[in-house]
This record gives structure tokens, C-alpha cells and sequence, in this order.
């Protein structure tokens, strides 16, 4: 069977033909648009044939940045919005499947053999099978979702963990805390544990300091140019996905998505992994979980086609 597994994000649209056949998935080539570019999902499908050079399937899987609640469903990091009713007739479809875009990274990391993490941290083991893991990864924001395997099924609980308040844990983190206060009032995780977070705590570190664009700051910081603001960012990244796995009960972490692995050479040096642990009376269980980098670059598209492929096998 063959469908259209899409990853809608922040600032990007994945789009993918997916082959499903006898419970596993296979990924063609993908496209990727920027979400800026078109007015909504609608205007983005019809772009595809001419992309893909064919003919588009007549069903799909799409992983979607937003709670999956309501008829309309609304961005928090992105202008679309997606009105639920008759949308499969919109998009020429029989038949889809909409599912948060971190309940799709997991779905994707079950899907994904040991060959595509690497240790990043932790007891360099691999991800537990009877244990709940928690799915990580900063991006336009930062999502969390929590894997389960019972019974040879894959169950995805879709969290919103990234907008739990952010809870500074030194004077360096007090100090900046009237800075980002004006900047959002509430300050959650995701306004620093994400792309743009590390302007973030650049500007609440050194409010002299120039502007810059993300994508400037990011190669920057990774040429080792702005260890300040990344070493920060490193720390309060491992002090989140810590209490993110505490809150899920995890024995395991899946840390997903094209930043943190960029980063992973910087991640490794720093002190996310004290943070992770640093969890007082639970400080000796945070030092069993293993932490574990997921290589694949769109584990999303791949996450969507398997829980389409779990939902609809056989039919």
C-alpha cells in the first residue's frame, strides 16, 4: 500500500510516498517546503504531483505540531490551520490519519532498529522494550511524546510537556529571569529549549549583545563562537529532558530532530547530563536511564506511515 506520509512543523512541510507493506515502511525521496510559503496544507498538496513527478495516493498520514483537539486545529509555532471536517475530500483523499507530530517521532523511533541512535549520554544501552520512553527534540519549539510496547503494539501518549513553566536552577538562571519575563511574561521550557530559545538566552545573558539572526547565532555558537549562551542551553536542555522522562516515568530518553544532532558534539561536553540527573531524591534512578541520540532525519514521516500502518494494517 502506498501513501503520503507528511511531518508539518514550525517552519517546515515534509512530504513523503510511503511503502507499507507486511507491517514495515519504506520512505521515498522527500520534499520539504517552507511552511511560510503556501497559505495553508491545502495550498502545500497541491504543489506535490508536480514535486513528486506522479500522481498522489489516494491516503495519508500526517504528523501535525498542534494538539489534536477540535474541529480546527491551530499552530502554536506556525500561521496554518487545519479545519478537520471534509478535510480528506479537500486533499483528494479516501482516507486519513492525523496524529501530533511527536506522537509520530515516536511511532518512529519504535519503527527504527537500534542502528539509527547512538549514545549521547547515560548507560550506553539500548532503548528499554518494557519501559515507557520519552521522545525529545527542540526544533521551531520543543516536543515530547511518550513510547510504550505492549503486547507487540506501539502505543504513543502525546505530551505538551514543552509548556510546563521553566524553573531556573542557579543564580545565572535567576539573574536572567527578568529578562525573559519581559520578552514573554510566562516563560515556558520551549522558549529556551528550542531554536529560537538560544536568542533567547543570549539576550538574558548579555542584553548588550547585537542581534542576531538564528541561523547565525546557531553557526556561530556551533564554531565555538558563543559558548556562553550554548553552554547555558546545553544545561537547561538537560535539566528539561530530565524532568520531562521523571514526569513520564521513562527508563529511556530518545532525544530526535536535525538540531540536536548538530549539536551532539557540544551536548556530549557540557553539563547536560549532570542537569539530567541532578533530581535529588531521584538523582540514583535519573543515573540508570540510558539518554540516546535517533540518527534518522525524518523519523517523523517514517513515525506517521508506521501508525498509519498499525491502524489500517490489513484493510
Amino acid at each position: 500500500m502506498r501513501i503520503v506520509a507528511a511531518d508539518i512543523g514550525g517552519t517546515h512541510a515534509r512530504f513523503a510516498i510511503a511503502e507499507i507493506a507486511g507491517g514495515r515502511c519504506e520512505l521515498g525521496e522527500p520534499v520539504t517546503l517552507k511552511s511560510a510559503d503556501y497559505d495553508g496544507l491545502e495550498a502545500a498538496w497541491a504543489a506535490l504531483p508536480a514535486l513528486f513527478g506522479q500522481a498522489l495516493p489516494n491516503a495519508a498520514a500526517i504528523g501535525i505540531a498542534a494538539p489534536i483537539a477540535g474541529d480546527v486545529l491551530a499552530f502554536v509555532n506556525n500561521d496554518w490551520k487545519i479545519r478537520r471536517a471534509g478535510l480528506a475530500g479537500r486533499l483528494g483523499l479516501e482516507r486519513v490519519k492525523l496524529l501530533n507530530d511527536f506522537g509520530a517521532m515516536a511511532h518512529g523511533v519504535a519503527a527504527l532498529g537500534d542502528e539509527w541512535t547512538e549514545h549521547l549520554c547515560g548507560p550506553d544501552v539500548p532503548l528499554p522494550l518494557d519501559h515507557p520512553v520519552s521522545v525529545i527534540g527542540p526544533g521551531t519549539g520543543l516536543g515530547s511524546a511518550i513510547l510504550l510496547r505492549r503486547g507487540g503494539r506501539v502505543e504513543v501518549v502525546e505530551t505538551e510537556s514543552a509548556h510546563i513553566a521553566f524553573a531556573p536552577l542557579d543564580a545565572t538562571e535567576e539573574a536572567m529571569m527578568p529578562a525573559l519575563q519581559r520578552m514573554y511574561g510566562r516563560v515556558s521550557n520551549e522558549r529556551l529549549v528550542s531554536g529560537p530559545g538560544l536568542a533567547a538566552i543570549r539576550a538574558a545573558l548579555d542584553p548588550g549583545a547585537a542581534p542576531m539572526t538564528d541561523a547565525d547565532l546557531w553557526a556561530a555558537a556551533l564554531a565555538d563562537e558563543e559558548d556562553g549562551a550554548l553552554d547555558r542551553f546545553a544545561m537547561i536542555y538537560g535539566a528539561v529532558a530530565g524532568d520531562i522522562a521523571l514526569a513520564h516515568g521513562a527508563m529511556g530518553v530518545a532525544v530526535v530532530g536535525g538540531l540536536s544532532n548538530r549539536a551532539k558534539t557540544r551536548l556530549r561536553a557540557s553539563g547536560f547530563h549532570a542537569r539530567f540527573i541532578d533530581k535529588g531524591r531521584y538523582g540514583a534512578r535519573m543515573r540508570q536511564v540510558p539518554v540516546r541520540l535517533v540518527t534518522h532525519m525524518h523519523t517523523g514521516l517514517l513515525g506517521a506511515a508506521a501508525a498509519f500502518a498499525q491502524d489500517y494494517a490489513g484493510t
